[in-house]
Parts: structure tokens; C-alpha cells; sequence
């Protein structure tokens, strides 16, 4: 076989990820409040690029123009167009009464109308995860100033609020932080052991507090060797500062945090100290167990029941207690007064970017060399794909909240218990879109609706075959019916997970036992027994 050099013609067709490609996927994945950081570094690597944050004074006034000029480069599942300068669907009752994206008022509306639950029309042919032509209408953004401007490429909304007299300024903000509690404890450190080798081990054992104000795992042979004193005297410091406030601080276990509370209320007698021994019966709700270990009739342990149950298993938390991070919404959902649903982009949270075309005209016409000149234009470019992709991002979303909230219209209407299956899948096929990026938008986004804040993952839910083998229930509403019917329970007719499973089996749900425990354990709740001995206790 002889060895010899060829040269072949073949073609083939391959997917090549490229940087701008990738870049619009990983917007797609973020909320608006990373996506916020993500335009505001690229604002500072680029000087072409400006935020929008309101009415221009006449430097930078958005025009008509196309984007980059020229041809978008391919989106995200592949070549399409799609000329619009604003996203609004209307029509969704079966009617289609023209274009639905001409511009109305010089802004983008970022808007979708719902009048129906059943059907859609859209304003354009083209997939909404494609690429598309940035085509804009005549004055599509005037604002009444000189007809010279030479910026364009705008995206989202025009305005933005600011000032003193803002309705959402909070003056609590300005207020100086509260105390913590590691300069609660040292104050009283202080008053009370006012000898210096006392206060450095206070201070020691101040640093090993967890979270909860615990000292778990403490040793204290280990810290008398690392501070050089006798093992006697850090555990006279351990007594002195057991009794600082928040009462229960400094505690080694669950038992002795109880214990310190109680004895600073009188209340450690022998009979509450043999239940805090056996903590595992009251957690179980044994009460006759109870009953015979401490020595006491019914009427005693419920009356220590309810001195336990005011006691702080965790008194670190009233001080150095985080406060709960909002959820800032992505999409806006709000009932039509004509009927239906409107969803809108957070105008609060969604990035507004211009293109400053009048500095690119300058700059250009300065620039002397060939690398100035390729810099320029490299970062032009890159300006006008951002703008492009951030129009298209939202076309998509708007596009996927869509369906959602078609599919699951019953769940808005009428609860839980109405949350239909759901899968990534049926929204793909609905939309014409692949299912990656279906996964990709729904990643942590939230929608505020008319029954609270939900994450878009939230409406997904797997199916629970119905017992006629044709209807299928959602997992979640399932869940949502078994905490309803034990919260409805009565003392003396605890369900169990058998009787559960024989209650929904009736209302037509097939399902198996060691589900119905699976999704009580999941919402913590006790079993029958246990249910049932509490119930009993308060009675």
C-alpha cells in the first residue's frame, strides 16, 4: 500500500459555539439583577455604551437605525428574523388584528396581554429563541429634540425614577447598625469580670459561639492548655458567663440551654429536670412515658410542656439575626380589567442600554492607526450584539411567561389545588423553541402574581397518574391536598398514611403509601401516632 498526499473538497455542517453566541446563552440564564451587573461591567469595558436612565438632554438621543448595521448574527437555535422594536402580544382570544409590535408611544413596552388561556397569536413567524434584524420604525424613539442625534440601539423602556421625594426611599436605611451580640456580651464581660486573664478567656469563648449562641463541641482542658491557665478557671468564666443576656447563651447542648432559661425563671425543679433528661420522650410525645419518669399526673406535664414551649432554643438569633433577602421578581403578572392577564419585565431591575452612536462617529474619523481603528469598530460591534441580545433575551422570557401562565391559568384562578403537570417538554413544543432553552430561562427567574412570588421551576411539577388511567394530577397539587386533609383532622380521627392513600385513591389519584409518607415527611410533618399524641396533649 503506497503512502501519497491528497488534497479533498468535503461539506459538512457542524455548530460552532461562537463568543457572541455564547454570550446571549449566558444572558439568557440570568435575572435581571445579575444581568444588571453583567451590563454595567460591560459599560465600564466599553465606551461605547451608555445607560439609558431617562430623558436625554440632546447628547445622546436614540434614532431611528438597525442594530449593528447590518445582518444579527444567528441566535440561539439558529438563523431566523424578526423585525420589532418593542414586544407586545395581543389578540390571545383566537383574533389576530395586525401587527401587535408597531410602535405605540416612542417606548419599548416589554408587554404581554393575555385575554385567553387557550390561544396565542404572535406578532412574528420567527422562533423567539432565533436571532433577528434590530429594524426600527420612523421616530420610533423621538422625544421631541433636534433631528442630529445619532445614537440609537436603545433597549427597554425610557425614564427611571430618582430624586428625594421617591415613594419607595426608605429612611430606616440611613439609620446606624444595631448592636451585635458579640458587643452585647463583651459590655457585660466587662461589668462582671473585671479581672483582665477572666475577660481574655470571655472573649475567647465569645469567638467559638455559633450561629444559634451554642459552644458546640467545646473543650474546656483544650482551651486551658491554649491559654496557658488552669482548667478550673475557664470553667468558672464558662458559669459567669452562662448567666449574661440573651438567658441560654453560651450553652453546650439543647438540654442546658433549656436548663439555664428555666433556672433563671425558678422553674428547674427536680421534675422538669428528669423531663429535660429525656427530651427524645417529649419530642415523640410519649406522655405516659413522661408521666412515669418525672413522677407528675397529666395536668403537671402540660403545664411544663408550656413553659418549655416559651423558652428560646436559640438565643443568639434575637441579635445577630440576618434579615430575609427579598425576592425581586423578573416578570410582573397582573389580572386585566378586561379579563385575562398582563405580564410585564421588572421595569426596576431590567437594564436600559443605549449605543452611543455620535461618539462613534468621532471617535472614528479621529482614530489614526489600523489597531485604533479595529478596536473601534471590534467594540461597536460588541455594543450593538449586547443590545441585540438583551432585546431578544426579553422577547424570550415574555415569551415562555407566556405559556406558562396559559397552561397553569386554572392554578391562578382557583389555588393549588388546580396546578396542572407541567415539564419543560410541553412549553418547548407550545413555543417552538428547544427545550435547553426553556431550562435556561426558567433558571432564576420569579414572577409576581396575583397569588404571591414563584419561581418559574415552581410550575413545573411531575404527574401522578389518575386511578381511570387517563387523568394525571400534579405532584404539588397532591401534596397541597395532604396537608389540607391532616390539618382538617380531629384528635380522636388521626388519618394515616394508609387512610390517605384510600381518601385519594377515591377523589381518583393513584397513588402509592410510601409516597403519601415521602411527601408528609417532606412537609415535616409527624406521622399518625405522633399527630395523634399531640393533638391529645392539648386537649
Amino acid at each position: 500500500m503506497a503512502l501519497a498526499q491528497r488534497l479533498d473538497l468535503r461539506q459538512a455542517q457542524t455548530l460552532v459555539m461562537t463568543p457572541q453566541l455564547q454570550q446571549a446563552i449566558k444572558l439568557l440564564q440570568l435575572s435581571n439583577i445579575e444581568l444588571s451587573d453583567f451590563v454595567d461591567r460591560e459599560i465600564e469595558q466599553n465606551p461605547l455604551l451608555e445607560r439609558d436612565s431617562g430623558p436625554s438632554d440632546g447628547g445622546s438621543d436614540p434614532v431611528v437605525g438597525d442594530g449593528a448595521g447590518g445582518e444579527a448574527p444567528g441566535g440561539l437555535d439558529g438563523p431566523g428574523g424578526m423585525e420589532a422594536n418593542g414586544l407586545s402580544i395581543d389578540g390571545l382570544n383566537g383574533r389576530d388584528d395586525g401587527p401587535a409590535l408597531a410602535p405605540t408611544d416612542g417606548r419599548t413596552r416589554d408587554t404581554v396581554e393575555m385575554t385567553s388561556s387557550d390561544t396565542m397569536a404572535s406578532s412574528s413567524e420567527a422562533p423567539l429563541d432565533t436571532d433577528f434584524e434590530n429594524v426600527y420604525g420612523d421616530d420610533r424613539f423621538s422625544d421631541g429634540s433636534d433631528g442630529g442625534s445619532e445614537v440609537y440601539g436603545s433597549y427597554g423602556e425610557r425614564g427611571g425614577r430618582s430624586g428625594f421625594d421617591d415613594d419607595d426611599s426608605n429612611l430606616e436605611a440611613t439609620l446606624t447598625s444595631e448592636k451585635n451580640l458579640r458587643d452585647h456580651l463583651t459590655e457585660q464581660l466587662k461589668i462582671d469580670l473585671p479581672d483582665l486573664g477572666d475577660q481574655l478567656i470571655g472573649l475567647a469563648l465569645i469567638d467559638m459561639l455559633d450561629e444559634a449562641g451554642w459552644l458546640v463541641g467545646f473543650d474546656a482542658r483544650a482551651m486551658a492548655e491554649q491559654l496557658g491557665c488552669e482548667v478550673e478557671r475557664v470553667e468558672r468564666v464558662l458559669a459567669a458567663c452562662q448567666r449574661f443576656d440573651p438567658p441560654g447563651i453560651f450553652a453546650r447542648s439543647l438540654k442546658e440551654c433549656l436548663a439555664i432559661q428555666l433556672r433563671e425563671k425558678n422553674r428547674l425543679d427536680p421534675a422538669m429536670a428528669a423531663l429535660l433528661d429525656n427530651l427524645e420522650l417529649l419530642a415523640a410525645r410519649n406522655l405516659p412515658a413522661i408521666m412515669k419518669v418525672c413522677g407528675v399526673d397529666a395536668e403537671d406535664v402540660a403545664d411544663m410542656v408550656v413553659d418549655i414551649r416559651k423558652l428560646n432554643p436559640k438565643p443568639a438569633l434575637a441579635f445577630d439575626h440576618t434579615p430575609a433577602q427579598l425576592v425581586t421578581p423578573d416578570i410582573l403578572m397582573r389580572a386585566n380589567p378586561g379579563g385575562g392577564w398582563l405580564i410585564d419585565l421588572n421595569p426596576d431591575t431590567l437594564p436600559r442600554v443605549l449605543v452611543n452612536h455620535r461618539y462613534f462617529a468621532r471617535i472614528s474619523d479621529s482614530a489614526r492607526n489600523k489597531a485604533d481603528k479595529e478596536y473601534i469598530s471590534e467594540r461597536f460591534q460588541s455594543a450593538n450584539w449586547l443590545v441585540k441580545s438583551l432585546h431578544q433575551r426579553a422577547t424570550t422570557i415574555l415569551k415562555v411567561a407566556s405559556e406558562i401562565i396559559r397552561q397553569q391559568d386554572a392554578f391562578f384562578i382557583h389555588g393549588v389545588s388546580h396546578l396542572r403537570p407541567l415539564i419543560l417538554r410541553d412549553i418547548a413544543e407550545a413555543i417552538g423553541m428547544h427545550e435547553s432553552t426553556v431550562s435556561r430561562v426558567t433558571t432564576n427567574k420569579f414572577m409576581a402574581t396575583p397569588r404571591g412570588v414563584f419561581e418559574l421551576k415552581y410550575f413545573f411539577t411531575s404527574a401522578i397518574q389518575g386511578a381511570d388511567g387517563q387523568a394525571s394530577h400534579s405532584a404539588e397539587a397532591v401534596r397541597h391536598r395532604i396537608k389540607t386533609m391532616i390539618d382538617a383532622e380531629k384528635p380522636d380521627d388521626v388519618l394515616s398514611d394508609d387512610k390517605l392513600v384510600e381518601i385519594l385513591r377515591a377523589e381518583g389519584i393513584d397513588i402509592a403509601r410510601r409516597t403519601v409518607a415521602k411527601y408528609r415527611e417532606a412537609m415535616k410533618i409527624p406521622s399518625s401516632v405522633q399527630r395523634r399524641r399531640a393533638k391529645m396533649s392539648r386537649m
